[in-house]
């Protein structure tokens, strides 16, 4: 399950404080996220789909993880994702089609990394 949050940072990597509607529609698409630790327990890397729609994120895959946040108008990046007792927080940046950061888990699991993503549609 840890390592499923984990995973799910990915999902964060497109959470924001807010941005105006129109600004935010030209992160609106699909996002395909590379996830990688560096520090903890973690498996190495982790590899998701994030669909963007209206500035709203959600997760695009099977798994069940409660995703919070929006894409601000400037490509900043800040939320979490939590499921159970786990929380994992991201910070990065968006701009154009591709975005990078940072995230960390904690809880029974703690671990760290860098993201990398790309927008596919």
């Amino acid at each position: 399950m840890n390592s499923k949050i984990a995973a799910a940072a990915v999902g964060l990597a497109f959470l924001a404080v807010s941005g105006d509607a129109e600004a935010q529609q030209n992160f609106d698409g699909r996002w395909s996220v590379l996830l990688e630790t560096q520090k903890g327990e973690c498996d190495k890397a982790y590899r998701y789909p994030v669909a963007i729609e209206n500035g709203i994120v959600r997760y695009a895959g099977d798994a069940g993880f409660n995703v919070t946040g929006k894409v601000a108008s400037n490509g900043r990046v800040q939320g979490s994702v939590t499921s159970g007792q786990t929380r994992a927080n991201v910070n990065g940046r968006l701009a154009g089609s591709s975005g990078s950061g940072t995230w960390t888990v904690s809880g029974s699991r703690n671990c760290s990394g860098n993201f990398s993503a790309e927008k596919r549609g």
